[in-house]
């Protein structure tokens, strides 16, 4: 497939759509955080984080909730939790969203610690640097996918932390983007477009079994 391929659109596509996609996620994302207490069963969050959509109006959901406790972060997307933990009154927590919102795809997750954790907090920390390091990198070099990961991967080992470069990105558009099979933003050969493909950026802590995952639409 060419890139004019991986980067096609629907119909409805607008890019002030995708944008207005992305505030309402993070909207979300807000809203939900703020209710999360130690205690809770990471079925319980889930529930929760599906109330909060709920009530915000979203159209529907185009992936599953995901809600990962403690060393549960570590996990990839398709990968099931183990047990459902419980959050302690130190850990750490992260969300994944995907939700449409006028016919478009918004796509965030973020990281968030309770309790005083030092090593959870700079984890938490580093996984938005990273993301904000290599989303600068995109608009000053215009570096294709495959080369922001290799920056990635480069700047977390400089950070001290270990970049699960299983998780590359991937494309949005309006719904469903589904029918462009475009493959992940870490293998594509070209710039990718702005309002286009979401940079995803797992971490591990080095030693300790936790991770961080930030993730937003590059625009």
């Amino acid at each position: 497939m060419d890139t004019a391929a991986k980067q096609a659109v629907g119909s409805k596509y607008v890019l002030e759509s995708m944008k207005y996609a992305q505030r309402k996620t993070w909207e979300v994302m807000d809203q939900f955080a703020q209710r999360v207490r130690p205690g809770m069963l990471e079925s319980e969050a889930t529930a929760e984080c599906k109330t909060v959509l709920s009530e915000l109006g979203m159209d529907r959901i185009w992936h599953p909730v995901l809600v990962r406790f403690g060393a549960n972060t570590l996990k990839m997307f398709k990968e099931r939790s183990d047990g459902d933990p419980r959050l302690a009154e130190d850990d750490i927590f992260f969300v994944d969203l995907g939700v449409v919102w006028d016919g478009h795809e918004g796509d965030a997750g973020a990281t968030f610690v309770v309790g005083n954790d030092t090593e959870m907090n700079a984890c938490a920390d580093a996984a938005k640097t990273l993301f904000d390091e290599v989303e600068h990198h995109w608009r000053s070099t215009r570096a294709s996918g495959a080369a922001l990961y290799d920056f990635a991967a480069q700047r977390a080992e400089a950070l001290g932390w270990r970049l699960n470069l299983d998780i590359k990105g991937h494309r949005v558009c309006d719904f469903p983007h589904a029918i462009y099979k475009a493959g992940n933003l870490g293998d594509f050969a070209e710039c990718p477009d702005a309002g286009l493909w979401i940079l995803e950026i797992q971490l591990a802590h080095p030693t300790r079994p936790f991770g961080a995952f930030y993730e937003d639409l590059l625009v």
